[in-house]
Order: structure tokens, then sequence, then C-alpha cells
């Protein structure tokens, strides 16, 4: 009798081997090629769930697999471990932010060791500790010493709950996307980050393996517009500025013109609103500040305005036309100021029908007769009513307005941007501080580096009192100016979290540099990123933060490449009652438990067998159960010495099969197609099982052969378990240090195919035969076969085509 497989004493046992030995610590030193495949780490909210270990496990199969081809492979794990659920939590609990987040730190480290992964934990990073951000802060240094990162006034998204500001992109439908409070804007001193400086390269994805969407979904949050500038008249009003400069990408429709629309917090608005009209329009500012800007961007919505009073001059037609402030505007979009031409767009429409305005069509769609638009018609077509443009298609039209308005003086030809520069401000407490000071006498000075970092207070109270708790730690506030070395204030606002997760792939590569944030060396060794893996939801947020910051880096002259990561793969999700699994929902299922029973490689093996791992699955425990069992099926065939009396007759086969699942085993690694892979797996093991239980195997060299390729085909899905049976099959430690095994082509190539017969097209029959069969053969062969002389009786065969390798149709009259 065997000795039971016992998953939980076997994987204690190699995983502390591993660690002692050090196996899988690496180094540059190394002569294998490098590859630095790394997947997205995990927030400390203190318990990891199966949906963290379905990002993880098949990632550390990928890195596994590549280890066997003979890569120096990093694959590296830390913490993303500032935010606000910690700060939440210590007002909440009366716990400081640092002791919850490292007891979550604590709690979290076992879990992500009991899956068996080959991380090098002498590289772990951990954002919040002062050797981490000491360097975040450093960046940001240099960021403002490259002009950069700046500080200006501006309407920020505001979430009254969570007490913050929130980047456009933490704004899912109108809503804060962690409390779902819903979001108003509020006007204040922030700092931000140019990142619009490099919204065309963002906009670039050459040379990057990276799914299609994702990229799609980045060009759009660029949205970038071409377009032109145009100058409409207001020398009339006395004032500094002469005239008001809107952008539009349809320059042709401009003598369609019948009303301008200026943002509410427009500066112009208070200048040109008339005494009659001033109660009215500054009641309207007020209602549009409490306004998220999505729901000010909803075309659902029904349209309100104000008019100012004032008017602003066509300067292409010379004609008057009325000045309205309305919510649909934004002043952070464009120039806050748009030309209204509700013939040919529907926002404009929807007003200039509420409030009487004209309606006046310039662009005619084909076959249009002069008839009223029951709505506005926003497609191309043939320009009208535009003086000297009169017969010209929509298209050169715009070209030719471009050209008109450049050499008048009254615009030109421009590119505006849906993104803005990203707001980085957070007014809480744990995050990085701000390295900036407030000196009355030199103004805005940055810290000076060797004072890094600036550190947390550990004394700061927690209120949700809407400002940074550090505000109100003297302590911390008050400090002294580098220049002139007079009493100053320390900026208190700390960064936006994704500040740590831009540059936290960067230190992986030297976590303990102490000269720097990273290793110049290391870094040239390591980066980019060979294959990165996580969610699809980062597409605009961390993937494209990250890239930003690479760049930035890299014109600052701290890195000497353009882009972070070379391949991008986003896993699916795991659902559980048709749902995401989420705290929150309480739907989570603890990955502990499991491991406890069936086994670490039994929860690996099937997270992969679930489903593609682009798109996820349904989590089921009998799925488990049937994964559990197939884990000890593989244990007995080869611990298990009884098998049958037969001798082996069928050694070449054995040999097939073994090197046909070798091949597509090591092609479904390569393409990540793990829940195929699993399945070739499983497969085999059944053709070897039967194997065993008709023949006398022992000592077979085909069967030898056979046993140890599925031993080392498993040991980047299950390595605990491939290691005992390496090690129980008198083979030398480590598996893990074993080439993956190679096939032979003359062996997987097909001896035999599947010959379709079809009679007038239509299929009647299929047979196997030889590959080497020639095109007489095969149609003697076909027309012999039972169904279809049955088919054909008296009826005349007219011809018979072959395709080779496919099938022979017999066309008869």
């Amino acid at each position: 009798m065997i000795e039971k497989y016992n998953p939980s004493e076997i994987e204690t046992k190699w995983q502390s081997r591993w660690h002692q030995d050090q196996l899988y610590k690496v180094t540059e030193t190394s002569d294998r090629p490098k590859f630095y495949q790394l997947t997205m780490f995990p927030y400390t909210s203190g318990n990891l769930h199966i949906g963290h270990w379905y990002a993880m496990a098949p990632a550390d199969v990928h890195a596994r697999f590549m280890r066997m081809k003979g890569y120096n492979v990093l694959h590296p794990m830390g913490f993303d471990a500032f935010g606000l659920p910690a700060e939440n939590a210590a007002i909440k609990h009366n716990i400081h932010p640092h002791k919850w987040t490292m007891d979550n730190v604590e709690h979290m480290r076992p879990q992500l060791k009991s899956l068996g992964a080959i991380y090098d934990w002498d590289r772990e990073v951990i954002t919040c500790l002062p050797e981490y951000y000491q360097w975040t802060q450093w960046l940001f240094l240099k960021l403002y010493e490259a002009g950069l990162a700046y500080r200006a006034n501006a309407p920020a998204n505001w979430c009254s709950k969570c007490q913050t500001v929130l980047a456009n992109e933490q704004v899912v439908d109108g809503e804060c996307e962690r409390c779902n409070t819903p979001v108003i804007r509020k006007q204040m001193e922030q700092w931000f980050f140019r990142i619009t400086r490099y919204a065309d390269e963002l906009m670039q994805h050459e040379g990057l393996d990276w799914p299609e969407r994702v990229k799609t979904m980045q060009r759009n949050w660029v949205g970038r517009s071409e377009g032109a500038e145009i100058s409409f008249g207001i020398e009339e009003y006395g004032l500094d500025e002469k005239e008001i400069c809107i952008f539009t990408t349809r320059p042709d429709t401009v003598f369609g013109v019948t009303f301008m629309v200026l943002a509410p917090e427009h500066p112009l608005v208070e200048k040109l609103t008339t005494p009659e009209r001033r109660k009215e329009v500054e009641d309207y500012v007020n209602w549009t500040r409490r306004q998220s800007e999505i729901e000010r961007l909803s075309t659902d919505r029904e349209k309100t305005g104000v008019f100012t009073g004032a008017y602003a001059v066509n300067k292409l037609t010379g004609q008057k036309v009325p000045i309205w402030i309305t919510d649909y505007v934004l002043l952070s979009y464009g120039t806050g100021a748009v030309m209204a031409v509700p013939a040919h767009d529907q926002r404009d429409f929807e007003m200039a029908t509420k409030f009487g305005m004209q309606i006046k069509v310039v662009i005619a769609p084909e076959g249009y007769k002069g008839e009223p638009f029951a709505q506005a018609y926003e497609g191309t077509g043939t320009m009208i009513n535009s003086s000297q443009f009169d017969g010209l298609p929509s298209e050169e039209g715009k070209k030719a307005i471009i050209q008109f308005l450049e050499k008048k003086g009254f615009g030109k030809g421009a590119i505006t941007y849906r993104l803005r520069d990203w707001l980085i401000s957070r007014q809480r407490y744990w995050g990085a501080p701000i390295p900036m000071i407030y000196c009355p006498k030199c103004g805005i000075v940055p810290v000076a580096e060797k004072d890094l970092p600036v550190l947390l207070p550990e004394d700061a109270e927690f209120k949700p009192t809407g400002e940074s708790p550090l505000k109100y730690c003297e302590s911390f506030v008050n400090t002294t100016c580098p220049r002139c070395g007079e009493p100053a204030r320390r900026e208190t606002d700390t960064m936006d979290t994704f500040m740590c997760s831009n540059w936290y792939f960067l230190r992986y590569t030297s976590p303990k540099y102490t000269e720097g944030p990273f290793d110049p060396d290391q870094l040239k060794y390591w980066m980019p990123v060979d294959l990165y893996t996580g969610g699809v939801e980062h597409a605009v947020m961390h993937l494209f933060y990250a890239r930003f910051f690479t760049k930035a880096l890299r014109d600052v002259g701290l890195v000497k490449f353009d882009e972070p990561f070379l391949r991008l793969f986003n896993q699916g999700t795991i659902i559980l009652n048709k749902q995401k699994m989420s705290k929150s929902r309480g739907n989570v299922v603890s990955p502990d438990s499991l491991v406890a029973e069936y086994g670490a490689d039994a929860v690996r093996a099937y997270l992969m067998f679930i489903g593609p791992w682009e798109l996820g699955g349904e989590w089921n425990d009998s799925g488990l159960v049937g994964v559990a069992r197939w884990i000890n099926r593989i244990w007995s065939l080869v611990l298990d010495e009884s098998c049958g009396a037969s001798p082996v007759t069928q050694e070449k086969e054995i040999r097939r099969q073994t090197h046909k699942t070798i091949k597509k085993v090591q092609e479904d690694l390569e393409k990540i197609r793990f829940n195929t892979m699993v399945a070739a797996l499983m497969e085999f093991t059944n053709y070897l099982a039967k194997v065993k239980e008709t023949s006398a195997v022992s000592d077979n060299p085909a069967w030898k052969e056979a046993m140890e390729s599925l031993i080392l085909l498993l040991a980047p899905t299950a390595p605990h378990l491939a290691e005992e049976l390496w090690e129980k099959t008198s083979h030398s430690y480590s598996i893990h240090n074993q080439p993956f095994p190679a096939w032979q082509e003359e062996l997987v190539a097909e001896e035999q195919f599947t010959l379709v017969i079809q009679i007038n097209g239509k299929l009647r029959d299929k047979i196997d035969v030889p590959v080497s069969i020639a095109e007489t053969e095969a149609t003697e062969l076909a027309l012999s076969q039972e169904k279809i002389k049955a088919q054909l009786k008296d009826r005349e065969v007219f011809k018979a085509l072959y395709v080779p390798g496919r099938l022979v149709n017999i066309v008869i009259k």
C-alpha cells in the first residue's frame, strides 16, 4: 500500500525547504536571459480571498514555466499600503493606521506564502514604510524641478463621506468609486502633475503587446480632438478681454451659431452679466456648484440655462448672438465656452427648443429639402446658408473655414484633449506627505533632499473634518524654511496612493538600495517588465499613470526606456452567485480553509481549470473536489507499483502521447491558455492510468519517460506535489531547477487523419485513413464504404473531388 497523499504535510515541508535553501532568490549575476514577470500587488485589506489567488496563482504558474524554460525570472511581491481604508479604520476603531496596516500585512504575507509561489521575499516592498515613501517624495521633487508638478486653484471632485478629493478616474457615474457617495465640485488649492504634456505619447502603444480594449480605453481617455479655435467679439463691453475663444470640432457649422454658452464658473460670467440678470445668474451658478461633473454631462438630463444679458459677435457673419450659461459646459474642458449650433448638436438643439432660440441649418443631409429638423443632424453633408462656402462637402468645408479663419485672424486650426492634469492632493493622513513648505518670505519651497523623508507624525488625530489631520498636528506643520531659515508651514496634503504604485515595479529591482529610488545598474538589467498581469479595471488609472510616470522619469534622466510594461495580460474575475466577489457583498471565499482541506496545489489547478484566464469563471466547490481527486490520482499513478500483467505492446503510442502532451502543455503555457493546459494533463493522466491497468510497465523506458514528463509538466501548476514525487522517484533535488521537457517533432506528427466523405457536398460518412494516402486510394476507399454504396445505389458518379488531408466529395447526377 502506498502512503496517503497529505497535501498539508507535503506543502509545509517543501515551502520550508525552499525558503531555507533560498531556492527562489534572484540575482543579476545569472548567465540566463532575464524575464521580469509582475502581477499587481494587493492592497493591505487584511484578508486575501480566492479572487486574489485567481490573479496570483496562474501568474506564478507562468513565471515557474519561464524559469524552467531557462530564464532568470524576477516575480516579486509586496503590498500597496497607503489609502483611505486604513484611515477610516483608524477613525472607526481608534487604532493607528500604521498598526492596522502592518497587522494586515502580517496576516496577508503567510496567506501569500501558502500559495507556494516563487516570490523572492527579500525583494518585498511595503509602500507605507519610510524607506519606500522617502523615494516617493524624492521622485515628486524631481518632477517639481522639471516643471511637471505644480499647485493651482481648481474645481475638485469632493467626496463628503471620505472627506477627500478624488481624481476624475475615481468618480464612477457621479459617485465615489469606493463608497458610492455622490460627488460634488469644490474649488480648492491642489497639487497636479502635468500628465497632459504627454497626451499624444500616451495614445501611442507601438511595440506593446497589450489587449486592444485597454489601448482603446486609454486613447479614449486622452480624447484627442482636431478642430479649430474661433474667437467671438465682445469689444463693446469695454473689458480687458476683447473676445471669447471657443474650440470646436465642427468649424464647418460656424455659420449656424445662434447663441453662445459659457460654463457657469467661467470668469467672464461675472463681468458680462447685466445688472437685471445678475440675481438669476448668481442663483444658477450656485446651483451648478452642487452638481457633479458626471451629472452635468448627462445626455438624458433636461437642459437648463440662464441668459446673461450680453451678446457676442460672430465675426464670420457679423451677427450678434446671446451669451448664456448652462451646466453642460465645463470650465475644465476646452476653453469653458461653446458656440451653440442647435441644428447640428443635440444638446444645443434641446436648449434652443426649450428656450425658443433660432435653429439654423447649415449642413444639409442627402435629400434635404429645407424642412425643419425634428432633432439635430450631427452627420456630414453639404454646406448651405454659409456664404461663399455653400455647396462644399462638409469635410472639405472644415479645411476651407480654418484657412479662412487664419487668413482673417479670427481663429486657427487646433487640437484639444479630454485628458486633464492629474490631481494628486488628498486631504488625508495615511499617504506620502507632499514634501513642500510654505514660507511667508520665500513662497513655495521644496523640502531639501537631505531632510527626506518627511515623516508622518504618530500623534495625529483622526477626525473627519474635511481637512487633512496633519493640518492640526503642530509638531508636523511648524517647520523652518530651507532657504531663509524663518518659521514656515508644511504642506498638509498627502499624495494620491496611485503615486506609490506609479513606480513600485522599479523599486523591486533593488529594494534595499539607499542611494536613490533604485540602483541604476539593476534597473537597466531588469526593466522594462516583460509580462504584467492584473485587472482591466486599472486601464485608465494605474496603468495610465504608470506609463506617464515612466515617461516623466525618462525625461528627467532617471530611466532610459519609454514604457514600463512590454506585455499586458488582463485576467478575468471569479464570481460567486453571479456576482463579483467582494467583502461588501459578503460573498468572498477564503483560500485558507480550502488550502487546509485540499492543498494549495489543488486550489491552484482548479483556478486555472475554471475557464479561460482572461474571462474568469463561476466558483464551484464541486469543481475543486474533482480537481483534488485528479491530484490524488496522479499520486497513486506515480507511486503505486501494481499494474497489469501483460507486456507493454504500445511503447510507440505511449511515447507519442507523451510528446503530444509536452507540446500541448508548452504551447498553452506560452499562450496563457491555462484551462486547456490543465485539461491536457488530465487527459494524459487518464491515458496513462488505462495503460497501467492492462500492462506491466515496470522498467519500461517509454513508461519511465512518460512518468518523468508528467511530473515535470506538473511542476509549474502543482509545485509541491511535483517536488515530492520527484524526490520519491529517486531524482535529485530540486525539480524546479530542471529544464522543461522537450518534444520530438517526429513523435507528435499525426499518422492518421479523419477523411470526410461527402455526396454532392453533404456529409455522409467519416473514416480514419493514413496521412500518406494518395488521391486514388482515398477515392476508392470512400466509394467502398457501405454507407456510401447505399446512398449511391444505381446513381451515376459524375466525378470525385479530393481535398488532401480533408475530404472526398462524390458528385452524382
